[in-house]
């Protein structure tokens, strides 16, 4: 075993070094997500820093999509001995100010893309069920994720436009999750060959002036429901977050597909008035395309690159080659749902998947 600065905290949880993790399991993952959008329909900026211990690498991406335009830049490396140690590459992630500031930065080295951004957070970071899914006895996802809204300022360089971002328009939502769940190289499959492959799923963190709504709804192949989170979560720490009760979502897909043009999630507060929220997508990313979350074969995430740091970039016209736009969605949404004073007005992420039979495609 080799020791790590890490390993001169008292923050310990097994008799081991802090670089290693309590599981065998060649799936677990320890990851930062984050993205940053102008409320509109103009950009939208994804980054994500990950790290698998047992597979020995450390890996991150950035997506910008502006008009069809889809640029990749993405690193990888070997994980090496000092995992607080968050840079592959150009990337590099900074806590600031744990659960309230960060920096997260891709400097400039010709890829068409940087940033220097500095995130805080506009609510109190919140702990989100845990999400545990055994599919043909195999666990496939045990895993727990923190969520947050927050506002951003620094700047965007992509190609010859610089963007000053500053909190007064650019909003985003950030999460950090760490367990198991499907990465580095394939698997044979085994007995997962008779998974029905269904993934149906819905996350959408909203944002308004002084409180957020946390939302997550995932239904297996039947419709049952899986995985669920209804929560408001307020800027004023000293405020108690409300469940709202069992969200139901209603997505309504473009003709022939399954790409969502709008949606309605209803909330039934216990002890409170019922509403409705709806949702007006705004500007779609499709995060498998490019960034390792699984439709290149060679560049998956937590997959083994080389002995010596990799930095690849990648650029694709999302009307020329739609037929390679397909998977998870994440989209800047606009989200409104009726208020005493008038209807209230916010932005965020609108999270949608469906992929393979569901109730609501029969």
């Amino acid at each position: 075993m080799t020791l790590s600065p890490l390993d001169d905290h008292p923050v310990h949880q097994i008799s081991g070094v802090m670089r290693h993790v309590a599981t065998s399991d060649r799936n677990f993952y320890d990851r930062y997500y984050f993205n940053c959008h102008p409320c509109s329909d103009e950009m939208m900026l994804i980054v994500g820093v990950g790290q698998y211990p047992n597979l020995g690498v450390t890996d991150a991406f950035a997506v910008l999509r502006t008009g069809t335009e889809h640029r990749v830049v993405r690193a990888s490396r070997e994980l090496g001995a000092d995992r607080m140690d968050t840079s592959v590459g150009p990337f590099r992630v900074e806590v600031l100010e744990g659960l309230k500031r960060l920096r997260v930065v891709l400097e400039d080295e010709g890829h068409g893309l940087s940033f220097d951004l500095t995130w805080e957070g506009t609510v109190p970071a919140t702990l989100e069920p845990r999400h545990y899914l055994r599919w043909q006895e195999r666990v496939m996802f045990d895993s727990t994720r923190m969520a947050q809204t927050g506002r951003w300022s620094g700047v965007i360089t992509h190609g010859d436009t610089t963007v000053d971002v500053s909190p007064d328009r650019w909003w985003g939502t950030r999460d950090r999750s760490w367990g198991i769940r499907p990465v580095g190289e394939p698997e044979p499959l085994g007995v997962q060959v008779k998974n029905a492959g269904t993934f149906y799923w819905m996350y959408a963190p909203m944002q308004f002036e002084d409180h957020a709504i946390l939302t997550i709804v995932q239904e297996d192949e039947k419709g049952r429901r899986l995985l669920e989170e209804a929560l408001r979560v307020w800027s004023d720490p000293a405020r108690e977050a409300e469940y709202l009760g069992r969200p139901e979502y209603r997505p309504v897909y473009a003709e022939g597909t399954r790409d969502v043009v709008s949606a309605t999630i209803s909330f039934a507060p216990p002890g409170g008035e019922p509403f409705d929220v709806q949702v007006s997508p705004l500007l779609p990313v499709h995060i498998m395309v490019g960034t390792g979350y699984g439709l290149e074969p060679d560049w998956k995430h937590g997959m083994y690159q080389g002995s010596e740091p990799v930095v690849q970039s990648v650029l694709h016209d999302t009307q020329k080659e739609a037929d390679r736009f397909w998977g998870i969605v994440d989209s800047v949404a606009r989200f409104t749902y009726p208020a005493p004073n008038g209807p209230t007005t916010g932005y965020g992420l609108f999270e949608y998947m469906a992929l393979g039979p569901h109730p609501s495609f029969t």
